[in-house]
């Protein structure tokens, strides 16, 4: 090779190394690269130089980047090291900030409250260290969507009183498969030291109660552990939350259908009796320990909607001013005053199911047998209907698993 091409290639080569060193470096230096090749200016001592210069605050955001599925309770949170958070944003995609707090101490923030299901997140949080020196760190999460997790939803609800057979009741918005992780994040305590069992009515439905009714005036505290628990496969719990209701006096009603009347107890005396009118030799009403789950003042009730339709199809009954109704079975069961029935009450069984009590109608009259019951009634009372020729009532139509011994209750656990 010609002394000129050598030095046309050194030239070549020198370029080409030079846009190596363009393209692999992150940033650029503006000291003086035409040294002696001691190393000190290379890129390499410019980025150590820069790194001494860096604050030693280190900040961690979490979930990680571009997590999915994240916990909408206990997931996001910013924590810092070697110094002290100054500001810390964290929005939704449409702009909505998340209100937060930063600790006492300044190493840490967390959301104030819950998140939103399928949202993401991003967060951005700035620190410095002893010196002043600023550090900063951008995250961005989605939390988990609503296809990938699951709620219950709970009665009774929280600061409620209500009768000593009221059972906790949770219904899921997706079927469980992993009842026994489930279970194992849903604790119901009282204060009466009684033991309770949960039964599973469902891949849906699980109620909680004791062997025999609640102790009056106790309190019962349900906590729900769930969040990030997976309760089918890629399904996960987003519940954490404690809530707690109190248990009154000890109410217990007595439908003997045979005599065509009502004794009401308390604490184990009869404080009242009341005559009635049960369902039809055609149309008994259901046996059984019955738990009052909700309260009409008035309400409508049309026969079609729970099978009883003459030949056009319409109700056979459709009566929209129903006074002081209440709720014993979702299938339809209700005791409710009567104001259309006249010398049935103690005399006749004529329903198509219900327990029927002499009432007025506008349910305005507060001395008739059926607003004095109404009053004198919670959610959660018993009323125990007995020696209708029917079967008893099965445990999961209402709120009725007092229905079931304590033994076959028991079975029904998942752990």
């Amino acid at each position: 090779m010609t002394d000129g091409k050598r030095r046309k290639g050194l030239v070549a080569a020198s370029a080409l190394l030079g846009g190596v060193l363009v393209l692999s470096a992150c940033s650029s230096s503006d000291a003086d690269t035409s040294g002696g090749g001691d190393g000190k200016t290379s890129q390499a001592e410019a980025d150590k130089a820069a790194a001494k210069k860096a604050s030693e605050a280190q900040i961690e955001i979490k979930p990680g980047d571009n997590s999915d599925n994240a916990s909408i309770n206990n997931s996001a949170g910013v924590t810092v090291s070697k110094g002290t958070l100054t500001e810390v944003k964290m929005t939704a995609t449409d702009g909505t900030e998340v209100s937060g707090e930063i600790s006492a101490d300044k190493t840490s923030w967390k959301p104030s409250g819950q998140l939103e299901r399928a949202t993401t997140y991003k967060v951005s949080a700035t620190a410095k260290d002893s010196e002043g020196r600023a550090a900063h760190e951008n995250s961005s999460f989605t939390t988990v969507s609503q296809k990938n997790s699951f709620i219950g939803t709970f009665t009774p609800d929280d600061g409620k009183t209500v009768g000593v057979g009221m059972p906790v009741s949770i219904n899921f918005d997706k079927a469980i498969t992993n009842k026994a992780a489930v279970q194992k994040g849903i604790t119901v305590n009282t204060t009466s030291g009684q033991e309770v069992s949960c039964h599973w009515f469902s891949a849906q439905r699980m109620d909680c109660r004791p062997e025999d009714y609640w102790q009056e005036n106790s309190t019962v505290t349900l906590k729900l552990a769930l969040d990030g628990v997976e309760g089918a496969e890629g399904v996960y719990g987003v519940q954490q939350k404690s809530v707690s209701f109190k248990t009154g006096r000890n109410q217990v009603s007595y439908v003997d259908a045979k005599t065509k009347q009502m004794k009401i107890t308390r604490n184990g005396k009869t404080v009242k009796t009341i005559p009635i009118s049960a369902g039809s030799p055609e149309n008994k009403t259901y046996e059984g320990q019955m738990v009052i789950s909700e309260k009409y003042k008035e309400t409508r009730m049309d026969g079609s909607t729970v099978g009883f339709t003459d030949d056009d199809g319409k109700g056979e009954y459709d009566i929209k001013d129903v006074p002081h109704a209440m709720r014993l079975s979702t299938s339809g069961t209700f005791i409710h005053g009567n104001y259309w029935g006249k010398g049935i009450f103690g005399q006749a069984n004529t329903s198509h199911g219900c327990v029927g009590l002499a009432d007025a109608q506008g349910a305005d009259d507060p001395n008739t047998p059926g607003a004095w019951f109404y009053d004198n009634s919670m959610i959660g009372d018993v009323v125990v209907v007995q020696n209708t020729g029917d079967k008893t009532i099965a445990p999961d139509n209402g709120l009725n698993g007092w229905n079931m011994d304590w033994a076959q209750w028991k079975a029904g656990s998942a752990i």
